[in-house]
């Protein structure tokens, strides 16, 4: 393991574009200590402001990219989330015509929320803290904003994204160039009306490279399951793919024909909302370890 680099929040950018310059270089099994804005840029402080007021071109700042030596394209970048610190105040906004319910979300409107230890406080209400990463993408020949999710991570709004996870994502260019930022102290799945407790704060994690290993899509691993992560326009779409790799997977890593996998999907993986409002929706299919091995998944994910 290598020592602890350190990438400050002024290092950001805003597309997964790989002619990005690089804000820091590491070698496989570095620490990372990233610090990151909140999702709008830290540009609104009070239930005053509005998302009226901002700068739509500083929304969804991700820090970095960082350049992994040895990281080639058609590996596995293992991202091992090992904390996430939070600073104590974050905000929630709706934004007119935006969530999942757009034709009755007419209103710029703020809430500020305070980070309380292992709560957050809204408007007298205390809920579990359940501190996230939003953003963790890399470069992608698409080259799209920060705000996007896709088959190179980005906007993935993954509760499951959080201390303790590690998140797999395919190498597309030389050193990856990784980027994570739009930090939340508690989100619910769905995202619903478009933003979570958006908050400051730092990441701690490791990076690592396994060759040869690239996913087809995101995967998240937890203690007890991995899950892939589709991304496309309209859920309806998003949800057939994430089906249909979930059959691939269990086929090619249980060696069954097409249908016996299909059925054996049917009754063991559970398919999860992650996010609805980005441009992309996010589904995830969660496969539990006891069945597949993360090791057996990966190889059967790989592009």
């Amino acid at each position: 393991m290598q020592g602890l680099v350190k990438i400050a929040s002024d290092k950001v950018f805003y597309r997964f574009d790989p002619e990005t310059p690089p804000a820091a270089s590491v070698k496989p099994r570095s620490l990372l200590e990233v610090q990151c804005l909140d999702a709008l840029g830290n540009q609104i402080t009070s239930e005053s402001q509005s998302v009226e007021g901002i700068d739509w071109n500083r929304v969804n700042p991700a820090t970095g990219p960082i350049y992994i030596e040895g990281a080639e394209k058609g590996d596995a970048l293992a991202v091992r989330i090992l904390g996430i610190e939070t600073e104590e105040r974050g905000i929630v906004v709706t934004v007119p015509n935006e969530g999942a319910l757009p034709h009755l979300a007419k209103e710029a409107r703020t809430r500020v929320c305070r980070v309380l230890g292992d709560f957050v406080e809204f408007m007298g209400f205390r809920l579990k803290a359940r501190k996230m990463i939003g953003v963790i993408g890399v470069a992608s020949p698409e080259r799209p904003p920060t705000g996007v999710p896709g088959r190179h991570g980005g906007n993935l709004d993954t509760r499951l994204i959080t201390t303790g996870a590690t998140v797999y994502l395919p190498v597309m260019f030389d050193g990856a160039l990784l980027g994570i930022g739009d930090l939340h102290a508690v989100m619910g799945d769905g995202e619903v009306c478009v933003a979570a407790c958006e908050v400051p704060g730092r990441v701690i994690a490791e990076v690592d490279v396994i060759k040869g290993l690239a996913p087809s899509w995101p995967i998240v691993e937890t203690e007890d399951a991995c899950y892939l992560l589709v991304s496309l326009e309209g859920l309806e779409k998003a949800v057939q793919t994430a089906v249909e790799e979930a059959v691939k997977i269990l086929s090619r890593a249980l060696n069954l024909n097409w249908y016996d996998a299909y059925m054996l999907a049917s009754l063991s993986v559970d398919l999860e909302l992650s996010q609805l409002v980005d441009p992309r929706k996010t589904v995830r299919v969660r496969v539990p370890k006891t069945l597949v091995p993360t090791e057996r998944l990966l190889r059967a994910a790989s592009l």
